[in-house]
């Protein structure tokens, strides 16, 4: 959502920001490293994981990240 926020700055069409965004973790460039998420214009803390999560590096370019954001309405 972060990454969709800061092309729909760039992008006019809220389509297209969405779809940037998608394209953005699809290809790598938004992750998560060492509890931060990672995009190409922040970088954002996570806040404290409990003490037994291993996440500490993840791609994020599976679908099951970011197919699920989808635009209803009305696009402009």
């Amino acid at each position: 959502m972060n990454e969709f926020y800061s092309r729909l700055k760039i992008a006019p069409i809220e389509s297209e920001a969405l779809r940037q965004a998608q394209l953005s973790m699809l290809k790598g460039e938004t992750r998560i490293e060492n509890g931060k998420v990672i995009t190409p214009t922040r970088k954002v803390t996570i806040p404290e994981a409990p003490p037994d999560s291993k996440v500490k590096q993840k791609k994020l370019s599976h679908p099951y990240y970011w197919l699920a954001f989808m635009m209803i309405g009305n696009p402009w």
